[in-house]
């Protein structure tokens, strides 16, 4: 019989399940394994990228940036349309499954733009070539001004496109971290950074990150997949079809979600998490991961988490699995007075008991050393 849990509960196993909580099954592993295990984690705040992957692996913005440099971990555009975080031997296969549809997608912006086939073969052309000039790494700023140079217009989002499309097709990925030029990466050739890509084929690949998503992010529906991962319906019952006996289900409201084995046995006791006070970045997979929040989010906060319903989320104050206000570092000197542990000023929704605020004293001053 399949289990039947609360919202409440669901919450809490996602935060198992993400790593955000230490849980016994849990392997100990650095920044690249935590986003081998999330497979993709959406990367448009790059700061607040670092910090998802640095609470999870329990390292400093240092170590996570070194993974990058290493070739460990990159950022392009897999998923959705937006800038994602991937294991660099993930990148490609994933692509291989999305890109299709996301190029489709963006063709009547790319009309607007002026962009066409044979732009996209200069552009590529021009990037190589820079690169190979540069040492292997240039900087978007770089890119665009060889691209404006050679007549090709960079102005109105237009070279933005350009090397989207550029990453979209697995040309360049964003690698090594770009220090003293703001918060940013350096562009590098897929071909010569990625040093062993994993080569799929479609229905391997369909399973792959049918079994790796609610492994990471159960429990959640096929809903919540096809909204993360944008893929047919077809292709992902294609996917879970060949998944679905390495996975546990539960029930929610008469819906049926998918974990992972190791997450269901967590319900052998009382979840994790129910004192539990964390500091989330805007856009963590905790929230971005699903297209139903509802189970961390009450519907009347969620304006104030996305204010405008626009897209940008703001960082968040996760209690007992609950998002129970947002947070920002100080600015003035009479903000930073009611700072905590010196770096964070939360703004509640729900008040918090006095073992939540020494848990939230707990949790910035982790965000502090994660800093360094």
């Amino acid at each position: 019989m399949t289990p039947s849990v609360t919202p409440a509960t669901l919450a809490r196993l996602r935060l198992a399940a993400q790593w955000i909580l230490p849980t016994p099954a849990r392997p100990s592993t650095g920044p690249a394994g935590v986003v081998r295990w999330l497979t993709a984690l959406q990367g448009q705040d790059f700061p607040g990228a670092l910090w998802s992957i640095g609470l999870r692996s329990g390292t400093g913005r240092a170590a996570v940036e070194e993974a990058f440099d290493r070739g460990e971990i990159v950022r392009s555009c897999p998923l959705r349309g937006t800038l994602h975080v991937t294991a660099a031997e993930d990148v490609g296969w994933i692509l291989s499954l999305t890109a299709g549809r996301m190029s489709q997608g963006q063709a009547t912006r790319h009309r607007q733009l002026g962009i066409t086939t044979p732009d996209v073969d200069r552009v590529r052309g021009l990037a190589l070539a820079l690169l190979e000039q540069l040492g292997g790494r240039a900087t978007r700023n770089e890119l665009f001004a060889a691209f404006e140079r050679a007549g090709q217009g960079t102005k109105a989002q237009r070279g933005y496109h350009l090397l989207f499309l550029l990453c979209l097709e697995g040309t360049l990925v964003q690698g090594p971290v770009s220090r003293g030029t703001g918060n940013g990466q350096f562009y590098v050739s897929s071909e010569a950074w990625i040093a062993n890509p994993r080569v799929l084929d479609r229905t391997e690949a369909l399973t792959e990150l049918a079994l790796r998503y609610f492994r990471s992010h159960g429990p959640a529906t096929v809903k919540d997949f096809q909204w993360w991962s944008k893929l047919t319906l077809a292709d992902i019952k294609a996917g879970l079809d060949q998944a679905k006996d390495r996975l546990d289900t539960v029930e929610c409201g008469g819906e049926t979600y998918w974990l992972a084995p190791e997450t269901a046995g967590l319900l052998g006791g009382t979840a994790p998490g129910a004192r539990s006070v964390v500091l989330l970045p805007g856009f963590d997979e905790y929230l971005l991961g699903y297209t139903d929040r509802s189970a961390a989010l009450a519907p009347h906060h969620a304006p104030l988490t996305v204010p405008g319903g626009n897209g940008m989320f703001k960082a968040t104050v996760v209690a007992g699995g609950q998002v129970a206000g947002t947070w920002r570092k100080a600015q003035g000197a009479a903000e930073k007075q009611r700072e905590v542990a010196g770096v964070v000023l939360p703004d509640f929704f729900t008040e918090l008991g006095p073992n939540q605020l020494k848990a939230l004293e707990k949790a910035a001053a982790g965000y502090k050393r994660f800093l360094g």
